[in-house]
């Protein structure tokens, strides 16, 4: 999940919601000199906390190498959305598992969310959850999509799902620009660097041995296993779990040149509205539920535990920051709530998720000790915790959970190192321009 951030991005963090409404733990010492451990993680986002985490609990020593500062990537700045289901949808993973592929990895991403609560309840993580999710449509087209989409998870995969239309959607959300939304309880949205740095302290009590400012520059196979070096030291252990994103050099070192071109870093942006009267709050969306859209580009939104509205949307494919973000981001905010126009914004930031071609997650390894958790498309809250359970159940029990995401077949970004980036946004460009005219 951990996304890599350009030198420009920066200071979008610093402007981050998040940020500024938590308290963070002393920074962890860098790595220097040698050390021994069984596994050696790369990444202090979710996925390799998760995978930290569950391999200290089983007994294993672990080393945990952050580039940054334990959840400064997506982990900790993104819309908090933890979703049911894949990126991809299910008919790709029917497509490519088959019907009973399918069904487990879908038993598996509600596994993933349950995860999270579990966590919160075992390790007193106070990060704000909140259960209810709501899926809009803004167009007649859309909402059959939307209704197609619900009807084949609700009869193959049981999700309890309700369906309004017209003056009932208005009940769920008080916006005039859509036309249908479904409403299931089991997604919902939490706040996501609280939840990291939670896990990082549970990590951390099961034994694991964190270092920020330590990236990852360089990682070898040894006669006894693999060493990873960092600027000031190295790290020999029998297994590794890259799980940064492996895409840009300056957060996600290129250490697995071979899956380097399987995912893309893709920039989304986020607002936070000053905090809304409570009585305004509680009519915007009902239960305070997520909220996204099924658009192209598409926006997704929640309120916060402060009654602020955070609302995420306008990509970028050129890993640049868009030009007048802030008034860009302010005019979306409004087409949908246009009861917020007199609404100041007092934070804006973003940064990069790593999608792959066909959005399913892309797990697997290099050889037989360097293991991968990448490409979650934007569905990385749950699924990168999953994520961390199965690989730490690969390296010490079995791998069958863990092996079934290896039949999932992907393929590189077109264009190779100096214009996949390019024809990204090309193409993207024009299946937005076909999606505006309603194609």
């Amino acid at each position: 999940m951990k996304p890599s951030l350009l030198r420009s991005d920066t200071q979008l963090n610093t402007d981050s919601y998040y940020e500024a409404s938590v308290r963070r733990p002393p920074t962890q010492p860098p790595l220097r000199g040698a050390r021994r451990a069984d596994v050696v993680v790369v990444g202090g986002g979710y996925a390799g906390l998760s995978a930290a985490l569950e391999l200290a609990e089983r007994g294993r020593r672990v080393v945990l190498l952050e580039a940054d500062r334990i959840g400064s990537g997506a982990s900790g700045r993104n819309g908090g959305q933890a979703i049911v289901g894949y990126a991809c949808g299910m008919q790709t993973l029917r497509a490519q598992l088959g019907a009973d592929g399918a069904r487990t990895a879908w038993a598996l991403s509600l596994e993933a969310v349950r995860l999270i609560d579990e966590r919160i309840a075992r390790h007193g993580i106070d990060c704000e959850r909140v259960h209810g999710y709501l899926y809009v449509a803004d167009s007649a087209r859309k909402a059959r999509a939307l209704y197609a989409e619900m009807d084949d998870l609700q009869r193959h995969y049981d999700l309890p799902v309700q369906w309004f239309e017209g003056a009932q959607v208005r009940q769920r959300i008080d916006s005039p620009r859509y036309v249908a939304a479904a409403y299931e309880p089991i997604s919902g949205h939490l706040h996501p660097l609280k939840y990291a740095l939670g896990l990082a302290r549970a990590a951390q009590a099961a034994g694991v041995q964190l270092h920020e400012y330590s990236p990852a520059r360089r990682l070898q196979n040894t006669a006894q296993g693999v060493r990873v070096h960092t600027d000031d030291g190295h790290v020999e252990a029998d297994f590794a779990v890259v799980a940064g994103n492996c895409t840009l050099p300056e957060y996600g070192p290129g250490v697995l040149p071979t899956i380097h071109a399987r995912i893309m870093p893709v920039g989304t942006y986020i607002v936070a509205t000053e905090p809304l009267p409570a009585a305004l709050a509680d009519t915007l969306i009902a239960e305070r539920a997520a909220v996204c859209d099924n658009n192209v580009v598409l926006d997704y939104f929640r309120l916060s535990a402060d009654a602020r509205l955070l609302f995420g949307g306008r990509v970028s494919y050129t890993t640049m920051t868009p030009p007048r973000l802030r008034a860009t981001m302010h005019a979306r905010l409004q087409a949908v709530f246009p009861q917020l126009a007199g609404v100041g914004l007092t934070h804006l930031w973003g940064g990069f998720v790593d999608i792959t071609m066909n959005r399913a997650p892309d797990f697997g390894r290099v050889g037989q000790r360097v293991y991968y958790l990448q490409g979650f498309s934007g569905h990385g809250v749950a699924l990168t915790g999953l994520a961390g359970r199965l690989v730490a159940e690969a390296i010490t029990v079995q791998s069958d959970r863990f092996d079934l995401f290896l039949r999932l077949r992907h393929r590189a970004f077109p264009g190779g190192p100096w214009l996949r980036t390019p024809l990204l946004a090309l193409g993207m460009a024009w299946v937005r321009w076909r999606d505006a005219l309603g194609h």
